[in-house]
């Protein structure tokens, strides 16, 4: 909408051949209230302003364009993505199964359940912490290891599309770990698990909040959407059963929400887009697995 102007208290701010550009100049100031006017003189296109407006249209009409110079935003290119490992989500999936094929399913005699498996006595008295990880890659038959596969496999390969695979899997090892330490103590004595469950709502719980980290940057009713989107699918997917340990599930989401906040801050930023640190982390992840198991064989 145009101001109507009389020509003689009048001066041209701006031209341009470009309809387009002056319909833009006309909006902004529209919007600000500035009174203005758009002139046609031989397919130039004349904002016309009163002298005493003249430097507040400029200043609205600077800012505007300051302010949207990036905008809109270019899509993302994968390719330019040179600083981060692309997710194995296959490669992972593939090792939790292979490794039930050695470890076969739940059995009292089986060494790697006896040694590998979640025993909150043996992790509490005899403090082997090795066991909240080493319980992770065990399962106790086959729809336990498809269930975990499946979703985890998932939601792990758009997890890691967002942080990179390395700094990715020290967070989901870090979140799954304590997690099921802190289902053990709760639970106390006489409580054993298997299964990589605490990971994938831990996963869960990390990308509800990574969803929302550019949504609020104030304490709001923006922050209880990640809590609220992780206990709606803690509630369809992690609380039937007669063998789902409904704490683990839960205790994993928490901490996921926890981590997810972790990863949100810009100091995360620099590991994030290193590939050395990338590499570093996604090897010590391994090692820690790999560590976690030697010590369960030996012991």
């Amino acid at each position: 909408m145009h101001t109507s102007l009389s020509t003689h208290d009048v001066e041209a701010l701006l031209q341009t051949s470009d309809p387009d550009l002056s319909w833009t100049w006309s909006f902004i100031l529209t919007a600000t209230q500035v009174p203005h006017h758009i002139q046609i003189k031989d397919d130039v296109f004349l904002l016309l302003v009163p002298a005493e407006h003249r430097s507040l249209a400029l200043q609205q009409i600077t800012d505007y364009f300051l302010e949207n110079q990036d905008w809109p935003h270019k899509p993302h290119n994968p390719d330019l993505e040179n600083n981060r490992i692309q997710p194995p989500t296959l490669l992972f999936v593939g090792a939790l199964i292979l490794f039930y094929s050695i470890t076969g399913s739940w059995k009292s005699n089986s060494i790697w359940f006896q040694q590998g498996a979640g025993n909150s006595q043996a992790i509490l008295e005899h403090h082997e912490w090795y066991r909240l990880i080493t319980a992770l890659t065990l399962h106790a038959d086959v729809i336990h290891l498809l269930n975990n596969c499946i979703l985890g496999g998932f939601l792990l390969h758009f997890f890691f599309l967002l942080t990179g695979t390395g700094l990715g899997l020290f967070a989901l090892l870090i979140t799954a770990t304590i997690g099921n330490c802190i289902n053990v103590v709760v639970h106390g004595p006489g409580h054993n698990f298997v299964g990589f469950s605490t990971a994938v709502f831990g996963v869960i719980g990390m990308l509800s909040m990574l969803s929302y980290k550019d949504r609020s940057r104030t304490i709001d009713s923006h922050v209880l959407l990640p809590l609220m989107a992780g206990v709606a699918l803690l509630a369809m997917l992690g609380s039937e059963g007669e063998r789902t340990d409904l704490g683990a599930h839960f205790f994993g989401l928490l901490c996921g929400l926890l981590m997810g906040k972790i990863l949100c801050l810009p100091l995360i930023k620099k590991p994030q887009d290193s590939l050395f640190l990338q590499i570093v982390l996604f090897c010590v992840s391994l090692f820690i697995f790999s560590a976690s198991w030697i010590l369960a064989i030996q012991i």
